[in-house]
């Protein structure tokens, strides 16, 4: 399943004189993204920037925040319910730098009332902007991702403190929470014994990958920052939450469903559906070819029996007629009355004939079915009639004003 990693610009920071640097002025559709495209979550497909419009489609699209844009919080999480979102605002109020209604929060995964939580803080107008951009040129973002989170694993990861520059910095996450350092002077360094340096996780751009390793004191991974953001493909993080959370509708609500089961933490799911079904169908293969079977014994049973009785029949072509054309013959022969010859009909109905009734003004024949004219034949007399045959073993079929005499069996095999 494809995925495209979109990494959403940094926010415009202050210059010296404390005004906004200056920001490209760009149309929604023409606003660009560094973007990279995976199949499988761990290797990179391709790299580039590209308007909104003109990027990549992928079956899910994650949005990465820059590690400038997010600041963190651990707070013991109000008994809030749907109003969590105004309640962290009033508990957060005190921490916060600014207005509490221009900062987007979200909870760690799996977070709840009560619990002492990590709580992801960026702004809201910034972040809510790029995300109604992307929609209006129909790149749906499914989730919002932060490069770095909070984690008992500690990392590490050195980038150039500025742009074009060799000058590390380093980007420290721990279950204590996120931070970045400088690495200029050496109060930094003391902060990592090397306990702690062998046992955590350490990358570094290619740019200072020779820098963070002459001051770290041991080798670091090389990772690009694409293929650094491959992490946040299986993170359990998603701060699209409370307002800015996808609204899904119609089609999309589906593409959503089909996206979240096709994700890794439901392949245990996916495979044991897939197993299933194959059971199932394998299961239905072995009934039919058992069915099948029977059928086929039964089958040659009946033709066995035919071939036994009357070896004369050297052609099977349909083994119970044949037998019964073969006993009919072997009756009229005998001059013995069958179930299908007039006589046994007549009888039938004289047997059954109602004593109110004249005799039959006329007859027709074929083997097996005698009918007689009904005219002025009452409803009960012919419901007596068809009582009185139904008791013999044969039944009635009344309609047009004829009444036809048949053998229930027989019948049903017709």
């Amino acid at each position: 399943m494809s995925t495209l990693l979109l990494f959403l610009p940094p926010r415009v920071r202050l210059g010296a004189p404390g005004r906004a640097l200056p920001e490209p002025q760009r149309s929604d559709a023409l606003r660009e993204y560094d973007y990279a495209l995976t199949d499988d979550g761990q290797t990179l497909t391709t790299e580039g920037r590209a308007p909104a419009a003109s990027l990549p489609s992928a079956d899910t699209v994650i949005a990465v925040v820059a590690e400038s844009d997010l600041s963190w919080r651990q707070v013991e999480l109000p008994r809030a319910g749907r109003q969590m979102r105004a309640a962290l605002a009033g508990r957060l109020e005190e921490a916060l730098l600014d207005e509490p209604d221009a900062l987007h929060f979200a909870l760690e995964p799996d977070a709840l009332g009560g619990d002492t939580a990590w709580v992801a803080i960026t702004s809201r107008p910034w972040l809510a902007d790029h995300l109604a951009a992307l929609d209006a040129a129909q790149v749906f973002v499914d989730r919002v991702a932060p490069l770095a989170w909070p984690d008992a694993q500690a990392r590490g990861h050195f980038f150039e403190a500025q742009p074009d520059s060799t000058t590390p910095a380093l980007r420290w996450s721990h279950q204590d929470g996120v931070t970045t350092l400088p690495l200029e002077g050496g109060l930094p360094r003391q902060f990592f014994p090397p306990g702690l340096v062998h046992a955590a996780q350490w990358t570094a751009t290619p740019a200072v990958a020779t820098a963070a390793e002459r001051w770290l004191g041991t080798t670091v991974t090389v990772q690009t920052p694409a293929q650094r953001a491959l992490a946040v493909v299986d993170s359990p993080w998603n701060l699209r939450q409370f307002d800015l959370a996808p609204r899904a509708r119609g089609v999309r609500a589906l593409r959503l469903l089909h996206r979240a089961l096709m994700r890794k933490p439901w392949r245990p799911v996916r495979y044991g559906l897939a197993g299933l079904a194959l059971v199932q169908l394998l299961g239905l293969n072995l009934w039919a070819w058992h069915q099948h079977r029977e059928v086929a014994a039964r089958r040659e049973a009946v033709t066995a029996a035919l071939t036994e009785a009357f070896p004369q029949v050297r052609a099977i072509l349909d083994a119970p007629v044949q037998m019964q054309k073969q006993l009919d013959l072997l009756r009229a022969t005998a001059g013995a009355v069958g179930e299908q010859d007039l006589e046994a009909l007549l009888g039938a109905a004289a047997t059954a004939w109602p004593s109110d009734r004249p005799p039959t003004e006329a007859l027709a024949f074929e083997p097996g079915r005698l009918t007689l004219s009904g005219q002025g034949w009452a409803p009960q007399q012919v419901d007596n009639f068809r009582t009185q045959l139904r008791s013999e073993g044969w039944q009635l079929d009344a309609s047009e004003g004829k009444l036809t005499i048949s053998r229930a069996a027989a019948q049903g095999r017709s």
